[in-house]
């Protein structure tokens, strides 16, 4: 159970101050059922019942007796995560709703992921709020999801200097032990003795060595999920140079691998019915003497060989690696992750994720399962006609295209060439990263596409 969290039917619940939810159609009605002092100082308050307004009603002695907390009219759009807001507004004390929000479910989700706090580095502020749990809502399926949520978040936000290749490597290695999964990782020049040499490529400039990191867990009988996260711990951009202010959050860049890790612990907790495997290729894209060039040619372990068009496309060549390695056993569906293109930023901002999968039914299982658990995702295409602008005259490939259009689509078709085996494969170009705190979203390391995705496999596997 979430900390955050209290089961409904305890004697403490009956104590629980109440939160009520109150819209502009909604408001006289909820004023009629409060006490007469009570729509007193909610009227000399000057409260409106808007979205995010919030009010702290006393009761006799000065003790707290309710909130009020406004919401958007059902016939409108809304932020199912608008309730979040109340896990940073309300002092210490146990909480209930006195009646429903839009979806009690996400609500109590957004209270969870509201109260998160990264304070390794700094003492955050204890609030200890709690809420009980509404009838019906799954509280322990909701602890799963924050705690990976939370766990993601922490990864992203931790700064390089404690977040390298081997510290992601601990973190997969603790995940491991937590659900007695196995672990195991092939790293510096053992890269390329078991044929991994653009992660290799990518990762030898650094003094912390590169390396894949493998992760099983499962009965080897149930279908076969694979999970690929982009663990570029962080990015230069190399010799191809990132500006500094390209560079400033580049502690983000092994998001994909921190949002791998965040939807294995919600599988492996639920004890989902798959043969799970986790892997991710960690590096640093590092300046040295041993830095790989621009117009290097180097070959992958899928035997593709590779020109490099610019070495700040480097992510998308330790994926190509391990996508190839995930590959060879066929899986029944393979998943990657990765902050991988400013394009896909440009044309969707920071919220919106694209996707990428030619199967149908997967498309419109992902689309669905996104807009119920408001993991927002938009797909787009593996667009055929682009793969010409990967062309390269000397090698099978370039790592970018030879223009400046469409730069998410010709990445998604660069990793396309590396799966050929998977019955079903799904790419996906996270940010990993919320500029600015929004309700239950924190400004930071993010979460993104996990919980759409563990949707997907409890519905199929669970």
């Amino acid at each position: 159970m979430h900390p955050i969290f209290e089961p409904a039917g305890n004697s403490a619940s009956s104590k629980a101050i109440p939160i009520w939810f109150v819209t502009a159609a909604s408001w006289n009605e909820a004023a009629g059922k409060l006490d007469a002092s009570a729509r007193a100082f909610a009227e000399t308050s000057g409260f409106q019942p808007k979205p995010g307004c919030y009010l702290a009603l006393p009761g006799s002695g000065g003790a707290l007796n309710a909130i009020l907390f406004g919401l958007e009219n059902p016939d409108g759009p809304r932020d199912l995560f608008l309730p979040g807001s109340l896990a940073g507004l309300l002092p210490a004390g146990l909480y209930r709703f006195a009646n429903a929000p839009h979806d009690a479910r996400l609500a109590c989700l957004a209270f969870a992921l509201g109260a998160y706090r990264f304070t390794r580095y700094r003492k955050g502020e204890e609030r200890n709020v709690r809420l009980v749990m509404p009838d019906g809502v799954d509280a322990e399926d909701l602890a799963r999801i924050a705690e990976g949520v939370a766990l993601a978040r922490d990864l992203v936000n931790t700064p390089s200097n404690d977040m390298g290749p081997q510290e992601l490597e601990d973190a997969a290695r603790a995940l491991a032990k937590r659900y007695g999964a196995q672990a195991s990782c092939v790293t510096g020049d053992d890269l390329l003795k078991e044929n991994f040499p653009l992660i290799h490529a990518v990762g030898r400039a650094s003094s912390r060595a590169p390396r894949l990191i493998d992760l099983r867990w499962g009965d080897a009988k149930h279908p076969k999920v694979t999970l690929v996260g982009k663990g570029v711990c962080f990015d230069t951009g190399g010799l191809d140079i990132k500006p500094d202010s390209a560079m400033l959050i580049m502690k983000k860049d092994m998001g994909g691998a921190a949002n791998v890790l965040a939807l294995a612990h919600m599988v492996m907790d639920r004890k989902l019915k798959v043969s799970l495997r986790v892997l991710i290729p960690a590096v640093e894209n590092s300046i040295s003497g041993s830095a790989f060039r621009p117009l290097d040619i180097y070959p992958s372990r899928k035997g593709i060989t590779v020109e490099i068009g610019n070495t700040d496309a480097e992510g998308r060549l330790v994926l190509a690696d391990a996508l190839a390695l995930a590959d060879e056993e066929t899986p029944d569906l393979l998943i990657d992750m990765g902050t991988l293109t400013g394009a896909a930023r440009v044309a969707l901002g920071p919220e919106l994720p694209p996707y990428y999968t030619d199967d149908e039914t997967l498309a419109a299982d992902i689309a669905k399962c996104a807009a119920s658990e408001r993991d927002p995702l938009w797909r787009l295409p593996f667009w055929g006609p682009y793969d010409s602008m990967l062309d390269s005259k000397i090698a099978d490939v370039n790592n970018v295209s030879s223009g400046g259009f469409a730069g998410s689509i010709t990445c998604a078709l660069f990793l396309r060439r590396f799966v050929s085996k998977a019955k079903a494969f799904a790419h996906f170009d996270i940010y990993a990263w919320t500029p600015s705190a929004k309700p239950a979203r924190p400004e930071g390391g993010e979460c993104q596409a996990a919980r759409a995705l563990y949707a997907l496999l409890k519905a199929r596997y669970g």
